[in-house]
């Protein structure tokens, strides 16, 4: 509604300090552990069907977090830069919901796996700085989703289930504009800093991402990050990444 309002509230919780740790809300039962101890996902069976959709509904779930926390850490942005993240809140919560009902059509609820806490570890090591937060969460980790989700969306289709595929197509439109918002701020704090965007996004990653960075080899992919608002000299730094990952 447009109503949010951007002056600080003195009465607002003081753990949500902007340059203090946030813990962010999680689904009661849902059991948190290391990235590397949740197991492969296939998508054959309604069991493994379901792990996969919780997976994704999990990523859901942690990027409507990052999205408020945005608007609240990073506040005294403009009042677009507000706008455009509770927009994003807005449409990754409609994504989640839409994966839930599918996992309870599979048999299954949010919270009944286990997940991992990957993507606020991100959130947390960039909760300093605005450029790396906006260079690492819609640009390196959401962008993934641009990478992947085509193929993932052929399979299912492949093994019949147009339900979950449907789903994936939404997430996936939306995705792109969401990476292109993070696009448009990471170059919005790079002109007021004057810096060269690839320079500013590769040290960025090397200085703030512990995961590993993967090459585009895919036509396609490129062409969505295109969309989503990545510069080509950004292109050929993801290239230098992956090669020294």
């Amino acid at each position: 509604a447009g109503d949010l309002p951007t002056e600080r509230d003195a009465e607002f919780p003081a753990t949500l300090h902007p340059g203090r740790s946030v813990e962010p809300g999680w689904v009661p039962g849902l059991v948190l552990t290391a990235p590397t101890k949740v197991k492969r996902r296939g998508l054959g069976g309604t069991e493994r069907r379901a792990s996969f959709v919780h997976a994704i509904a999990h990523i859901e779930w942690n990027a409507i977090n990052l999205a408020w926390d945005a608007v609240w850490r990073f506040g005294w942005m403009p009042r677009a830069f507000v706008d455009d993240w509770v927009r994003v809140a807005e449409e990754e919560a409609s994504h989640f919901a839409m994966l839930r009902r599918r996992l309870q059509q599979l048999g299954s609820d949010y919270g009944r796996l286990p997940a991992h806490a990957g993507l606020w570890e991100a959130a947390e090591a960039t909760r300093h700085d605005l450029l790396a937060r906006m260079a690492l969460v819609p640009r390196v980790l959401e962008a993934r989703g641009l990478d992947v989700t085509p193929g993932l969306a052929a399979r299912l289709r492949a093994l019949g289930d147009e339900e979950t595929a449907a789903i994936l197509d939404v997430v996936l439109r939306e995705e792109v504009g969401h990476v292109r918002i993070g696009s448009h701020w990471f170059h919005h704090a790079c002109r007021e800093r004057g810096l060269e965007p690839a320079a500013a996004f590769e040290q960025a990653v090397r200085t703030h991402f512990r995961g590993r960075t993967k090459g585009l080899a895919d036509p396609a992919a490129r062409l969505l990050r295109i969309e989503a608002g990545f510069l080509p000299e950004e292109l050929e730094a993801i290239e230098r990444l992956a090669r020294s990952a």
